[in-house]
């Protein structure tokens, strides 16, 4: 999966949201960053200051094409 580890610091506009879904504190968050090398960033919504990750297209594509077919389920 293509990623980058980021900081906050430079996503400071960066508009973050969380699934509608979300009922618990173990939830992410996501931002979309619009067009250049990173499209969308992710991080923990418990840790908002903490580390970010940053997708490309392809990368976020397969990480939700993961996350949809259980590949990050703890079993």
């Amino acid at each position: 999966m293509n990623q980058i580890h980021t900081s906050t610091t430079s996503l400071a506009g960066a508009a973050w949201r969380k699934s509608t879904r979300s009922q618990t504190s173990n939830c992410v968050e996501v931002a979309p960053l619009g067009t250049g090398p990173a499209t969308m960033a992710l991080r923990d919504s418990k840790d908002p200051s903490g580390p970010v990750l940053l997708f490309n297209r392809a990368g976020w594509l397969g990480f939700i094409a993961g996350a949809k077919n259980g590949q990050f389920d703890l079993n």
